[in-house]
């Protein structure tokens, strides 16, 4: 395989600049770092460091206000060019797994047809039964007729990783995926997304304050003033 083939994305020069009142905020500052196929990068930092703005332009769901992104060597944004919305949309679904801190499952769907909605807007072929073998594979066959309320926040947050994987991506981002969980269901949380890692070379790209689920990632990047230095 050659090296560009086994770039997933690279970024060069992302700045993100939000108006607040009169005050300009450069929430992400000149980042440029290349992300391998196969990697599991965390990226760590206090509060406030840029490191969701930079996974969100990562994962296609912010624009920055200048730089570029390449997704496997396809312009996204920079040079002035910026993807469809509708080609935006296209990217989300085929590419990308999405896992946030806050699960946001329906609560009037049972944990079987929350794993299952993405596919009711989109079907990669062959992934029929992925809702059934996910669910076994993350130990919630037995909760599959349950609805949120009545499941643990691990297991909703099981439920989310499945949801995430059901459509097969090509990569996961995980922002905070442990925040609202206690040191046990963190730990919980963590091994499955490292062996996720370890067996189907997924990409994961995880935004944490938690150093010690941070560690779990191959690669680490710390953001600090919304700069990124490899920690």
């Amino acid at each position: 395989m050659s090296a560009s083939n086994s770039i997933a994305l690279e970024a060069r020069d992302l700045t993100r600049i939000y108006g607040r009142g009169s005050e300009e905020v450069r929430a992400l500052d000149g980042v440029s770092l290349q992300i391998r196929k196969g990697e599991f990068v965390s990226f760590m930092g206090p509060s406030g460091s840029g490191k969701t703005t930079l996974v969100n332009l990562l994962g296609c769901l912010e624009n920055p206000t200048s730089g570029e992104l390449d997704l496997a060597g396809r312009r996204i944004f920079g040079n002035g060019e910026v993807v469809g919305e509708r080609d935006l949309t296209r990217i989300r679904r085929e590419i990308f797994g999405y896992i946030f801190q806050n699960f946001y499952l329906i609560p009037t769907l049972t944990v079987r047809e929350n794993v299952a909605l993405p596919l009711a807007f989109y079907r990669k072929p062959g992934v029929e039964g992925e809702v059934e073998a996910l669910l076994k594979q993350l130990g919630l066959e037995h909760r599959m007729n349950h609805l949120p309320g009545q499941i643990s926040g691990g297991e909703m947050q099981r439920v989310a990783i499945a949801r995430a994987l059901v459509n097969r991506p090509e990569i996961l981002l995980a922002d905070e995926p442990t925040g609202n969980l206690d040191t046990t269901r963190t730990g919980e949380i963590g091994e499955i997304l490292q062996q996720l890692n370890r067996s189907t070379g997924l990409t994961i790209l995880m935004v944490t304050h938690n150093p010690d689920l941070g560690r779990l990632g191959g690669r680490h990047i710390e953001m600090r003033d919304g700069r990124a230095c490899e920690a």
